[in-house]
Formats: C-alpha cells, structure tokens, sequence
C-alpha cells in the first residue's frame, strides 16, 4: 500500500505546492525532485519490506508433508516419462 500512496503523495505535494520551497524552484527541477523523491520512496519501501521478510524465522513455517509426498511423486512421474519418451525419440531416430 506504501508503494503506491507515499510516492503519489510526494509528486502531489510537489505539483501542488504542499511542500515548503517547492514554490521557489523552476518547473523542470520540480519534476525532476518530485520524480526522484518518489522513486526514492518506493526503493525505501522494498528495502524496508526485505528486512522485515529477513528479521522472520526461517522454521516459522514448516512445508505440508503430504504436499511435499504429492509433489515429489509428480516430479518422479514427470522424470520417467520424460526418460521414457526420449528413449523412444532416441529408437525412432535409429
């Protein structure tokens, strides 16, 4: 949500003079300080979210067992056939 509202905020508060000393500047530095902010403000919240995901225990969450079974049988499924079929690909080359 952060992402979204603090840099439009910023580029309102700039285009719309909210801000002390935007007034004193010429129209294209406006743009060019309020763009910067912005992508300034987005970077900072990304940073912010990839620490909070960093400072979470990792053995927080524990995978289903059944979901790991179902998913590791469907990937041996996957392999065989996949072996199987270039077996076949490899006799009608032959």
């Amino acid at each position: 949500m952060f992402m979204w509202i603090l840099p439009v905020a910023i580029l309102y508060g700039f285009n719309h003079n909210l801000l002390p000393g935007s007034t004193t500047l010429s129209p294209h530095s406006l743009i060019l300080l309020s763009g910067f902010l912005a992508v300034v403000s987005v970077n900072t919240v990304i940073v912010f979210y990839i620490c909070m995901a960093m400072k979470e225990p990792a053995d927080k969450h524990k995978p289903d067992a059944a979901f790991l079974a179902e998913a590791k049988d469907s990937v041996n499924k996957l392999t065989k056939g996949a072996t199987s079929s270039d077996d076949h690909a490899l006799k009608k080359q032959e």
